[in-house]
């Protein structure tokens, strides 16, 4: 089906919107980019800083039995590191996934409202008993609406349930972790 536009005013209207929404989505995945990379060299400088730390601390041993000590109190902050970076990680990319959703949520709503407006001159302009074919089509835009609608709904539930399950898996590594430098700990 084709959107015809009746002004010029339309159009430009139209593009604009289409330019927003691209800037938009454009920003998002920049701004999501940035927050990769200042995680990643804030890491990074981290894990150097650990290593350094780490090394020292082992060098410094007096014996074997110490510097497994100093190995073993080693694990579990880096595993925490470790676990807090994933984590990071996939909130930046649920941010942006949340915000590319908004966008298309966005589009789809202009795209509907367009099409309605279409189906309305159309109806005007409709040859008598043309009411059936009419009431179809809005019946099956309201069923395509309606299955966004449960398809939005049922990702974001998919999204929650990722979320509570991540949370879950990275605080049982921790633990399982701290349980086991623990147990090193008293060897």
């Amino acid at each position: 089906m084709a959107v015809n536009f009746t002004t010029p005013e339309q159009l430009a209207s139209a593009n604009k919107a289409t330019v927003d929404s691209l800037l938009s989505v454009a920003n998002a995945a920049l701004a999501s980019a940035e927050r990769i990379a200042a995680l990643n060299l804030n890491t990074a400088r981290s894990v150097l800083e650990d290593s350094v730390s780490g090394a020292k601390a082992l060098l410094g041993a007096k014996d074997v039995q110490e510097a497994l000590s100093i190995q073993a109190s080693l694990a579990q902050p880096n595993v925490e590191k470790a676990v807090a970076y994933s984590r990071s990680v996939y909130e930046i990319s649920a941010q942006a996934q949340e915000e590319l959703s908004k966008t298309i949520e966005a589009q789809f709503s202009g795209f509907q409202k367009q099409v309605s407006e279409l189906l309305d001159k159309a109806a005007k302009s409709a040859p008598a008993g043309s009411d059936v074919a009419v009431a179809a089509v809005k019946s099956a835009i309201a069923a395509a609406n309606s299955a966004f609608d449960n398809l939005n709904k049922a990702a974001k539930q998919v999204a929650e349930i990722t979320e509570a399950n991540v949370a879950a898996a990275t605080n049982a590594t921790v633990k399982a972790v701290g349980a086991t430098a623990a147990a090193a700990k008293k060897k």
